[in-house]
């Protein structure tokens, strides 16, 4: 037997693990497990090189608990070690630089930690163990040792009676982490963290029922048999090939990952690369429709299949952290707990690619199926248009895409859009005006008014459209959006002017004078139109740039007025040519002409969605009143 002390010159490092790492505690299960599958698969790749001259076999890792002795051991058919491997491994190198994690991250150690930063997984035991035991016999033919610690600097190593290759940790659980001698919190942690490790790892039995034979009676009862419970897929889906993975395959995997999603993904984007980073991975784009909100289905990031954490902001570019799915790569510097991201030139690269593929599957899936894309579309679109304001990469790539549809059901590439509408839709400053509607309910008068002078209008009703437009309107030449109740169509598309006036300028000054002094109202500008008898006498619009500076200060910009937010402002159109405005004119009675114009301007306002509470319950009466009379 062997007595010493671990090599470090601090006087108990074991109460700076429990301290500092403990917020993070239950990781102790990962690391360990993740240790058991290392020493598995070295053990794999010396026999295939020739170096360990044994059969491989199927080993496993097991997870067992002894609640009445207080333990949970981890065991492994492993490389195992040798007692000079002990000393080495165990001993020396895990405690090297103990010292000077002390003096250096003394202030922000619980953030720091030193599992990762110093290589000391295995130690993470000590957070929820009193005594750890290592019991181990090594694939080279040396006897087999105990190692054991209690907590403290001192270990006692010694030859033992193993016969089975490979590591038995054993965990004397502490007082104060009962959790861990739970079968279900243990199961829980295992299926968060190791549920797809490339080992297949046992913890305990479950009974299976056999099928029964053909010549069965019809009274026969099928028998049940136990089996070891595999609780982990060690070849899951992202660790294939495209080609060996069917639609129905990538289903499968999505409720693998998301117990929970009951609705089918839209399609997945499965990741591959080698260099000049590695990293494997499957996104899939959920059901979105205009929802903003990241639910709590995320993306998950492995290491080498180990669970590391569903928080990848850094690694996945901001706007596909609405997306679904997995991301595997070692090349991620990742610290002790494995779930704080270290940006770095590798991190960037990652997320350029991942933008990059994203694009590149856009472009495939619209082209190979048009008409299945543009049905995806309103479940995609806010993707695709977040992405387009966000990342410039994407954005360059995006008119092979990004669809415009219009308030008819037609999808437009933005190159259809300039071949279709742009000779019609130029005003004269040469600028080609594009008009959408954000609700085709809503706004229906206004778009027909459009579609009577021969114009489109397009429907985009996501709410980060006022972004978006602003992202095209400077990265393209000579285009302007305007919706299409921002004012009245021969003003939104101006061409030459040809209107003809049925008043005087004396009479529109009068016609002006007398609606002002009736609405009374600071929130519209009073504005005459020469426009044709048959338009509507009055019509309420809002400017488009205090319409527009308002929507995206409601989705985080523009938000020039303080928290108050923007002032309803619009503007009251009235037609100079419409039987209203003569019949105003000629009535004398002033009651009964601020009466047209209230009525008038409650019809405008209810066009618009802008009637309510008493005003409304006021024109209903009133309305109710004159058709009696």
């Amino acid at each position: 037997m062997t007595k010493g002390n671990i090599n470090v010159s601090v006087d108990n490092i074991f109460p700076l693990i429990k301290k500092f790492l403990y917020s993070d505690h239950e990781i102790f299960l990962r690391e360990l497990v993740s240790n058991a599958t290392d020493a598995t698969l070295k053990l794999k790749h010396l026999i295939s090189i020739g170096e360990a001259n044994m059969e491989y076999g199927n080993p496993q890792i097991e997870i067992k608990i002894n609640k009445e002795e207080r333990t949970l051991h981890i065991i492994d058919q492993g490389i195992g070690m040798t007692a000079d491997e002990v000393e080495k491994y165990i001993n020396q190198v895990a405690f090297s630089g103990a010292e000077e994690f002390l003096e250096k991250y003394k202030d922000s150690a619980k953030d720091s930690g030193i599992i990762g930063h110093f290589g000391l997984g295995f130690y993470s035991a000590f957070m929820v163990a009193e005594k750890v035991e290592i019991l181990t016999k090594s694939y080279k033919d040396e006897p087999a040792v105990r190692w054991i610690c209690d907590g403290s600097p001192e270990f006692t190593l010694e030859e033992t009676d193993k016969t089975e290759r490979g590591t038995e940790i054993i965990l004397h659980i502490a007082d104060g982490s009962e959790e861990f001698l739970e079968e279900f919190r243990i199961r829980e942690l295992l299926t968060k963290y190791n549920k797809f490790m490339p080992v297949p790892i046992k913890f305990g039995t479950k009974k299976e029922t056999l099928p029964l034979p053909e010549d069965a009676t019809e009274d026969a009862k099928p028998e049940t048999v136990e089996v070891d419970d595999i609780i982990n897929n060690p070849t899951p889906a992202w660790t294939k090939t495209p080609s060996e993975l069917s639609a129905e395959d990538y289903t499968k995997f999505y409720h693998e990952l998301y117990p929970m999603q009951f609705e089918e993904p839209l399609f997945n984007i499965h990741l591959n690369v080698d260099y000049p980073f590695k990293m494997t991975g499957i996104l899939y784009f959920p059901k979105l429709s205009n929802s903003l909100n990241i639910e709590k289905d995320k993306i998950q990031l492995y290491q080498n299949q180990v669970f590391v954490t569903d928080e990848v902001k850094g690694i996945v570019p901001d706007f596909l952290m609405l997306l679904r799915g997995v991301i595997d790569s070692p090349d991620i510097p990742l610290n002790v707990s494995r779930s704080y991201l270290q940006a770095d030139g590798a991190v960037k690269k990652i997320s350029s690619y991942i933008t990059k593929k994203v694009a590149d599957k856009m472009v495939s899936l619209i082209n190979e199926n048009r008409d299945d894309y543009q049905k995806k579309w309103n479940d995609i679109k806010i993707v695709i248009e977040y992405g387009m304001i966000s990342e410039d990469k994407f954005y360059e790539k995006s008119d092979k895409f990004a669809l415009y549809p219009n308030t008819d059901g037609h999808f437009y590439l933005w190159n259809e859009l300039e071949e279709k509408l742009k000779p019609m839709q130029t005003d004269t400053n040469g600028n080609f005006v594009i008009l959408y509607a954000t609700n085709a309910d809503e706004q229906h008068s206004y778009i027909e008014s459009a579609k009577e002078k021969g114009y489109e209008v397009l429907l985009l009703d996501s709410p980060i459209v006022p972004h978006l437009i602003q992202k095209l309107e400077t990265s393209k030449e000579k285009i302007s959006f305007a919706r299409v109740d921002a004012d009245h169509i021969n003003n939104l598309i101006k061409k030459e002017d040809t209107s003809i006036s049925k008043l005087n300028e004396a009479e529109k000054e009068a016609l002006k004078k007398s609606i002002e002094e009736t609405v009374n109202d600071k929130t519209f500008t009073v504005q005459l139109e020469d426009l044709d008898s048959s338009e509507a006498p009055f019509l309420i619009t809002q400017p488009e740039f205090m319409r527009r500076m308002k929507d995206m200060q409601a989705t985080g910009g523009g938000g020039m007025f303080g928290l108050n937010g923007f002032p309803e402002m619009y503007n009251l159109v009235v037609n100079s040519n419409s039987e209203l405005a003569s019949e105003l004119l000629k009535t004398e009675n002033e009651e009964q002409k601020a009466s047209k114009i209230k009525h008038a301007l409650d019809l405008a306002k209810l066009s618009q969605n802008l009637l309510k509470g008493k005003d409304l319950s006021d024109f209903i009466k009133r309305s109710y009143q004159q058709l009696s009379v």
